[in-house]
């Protein structure tokens, strides 16, 4: 399973966003505090197209509760996605048998520098222009997200031919 980790979310509209992402791609959503809204936010509500009350979304105090809950080990699969990440997407190799987590930061600062310090090995970037100083946080995630299922050969996901049916 992949799991979407967020680390102090600050615009309600992306968080909407990437709730009905992790929706689409059976995805487990985690939420580390603060956030920058109210989860009960109409503007949550709105952007994740009422899938907010579908999903199960996992909420932590802070980010070493959010590892020790989940026994993040050196083991486990976790990405650290950041624009100063050491590695380019092409790095991350998911393990379909076990968990994989992949951890976004705030979109004003990113995950904070110390946890990015102490997991260099694991930070991951997505390449872009040299004119773009950053992409939107719900754009990031469902990027990766797709390149998790595409990976897994869209494993339980509805993958039929629309041209099967008589549509026309």
């Amino acid at each position: 399973m992949l799991h979407i980790v967020l680390f102090e979310p600050e615009i309600p509209e992306n968080v909407g966003n990437i709730i009905r992402t992790c929706y689409a791609f059976n995805c487990k959503l985690h939420l580390i505090r603060p956030y920058g809204f109210f989860l009960n936010d109409k503007r949550i509500k709105r952007s994740s197209v009422n899938f907010l009350n579908k999903m199960k979304i996992m909420e932590y105090d802070q980010y070493q509760e959010f590892i020790d809950t989940n026994k993040i080990s050196n083991e486990s699969i976790i990405y650290y996605i950041t624009r100063y990440g050491k590695y380019n997407t092409s790095k991350i190799k998911y393990n379909f048998e076990c968990d994989n987590y992949l951890i976004f930061g705030k979109e004003s600062t990113g995950i904070d520098k110390n946890i990015l310090k102490a997991n260099i090995e694991r930070t991951i970037r997505i390449p872009i222009s040299k004119n773009v100083r950053a992409l939107n946080l719900s754009n990031c995630v469902a990027m990766l997200s797709f390149d998790f299922v595409r990976q897994n050969n869209f494993k339980d996901l509805e993958n039929k031919d629309p041209f099967k049916k008589n549509w026309i």
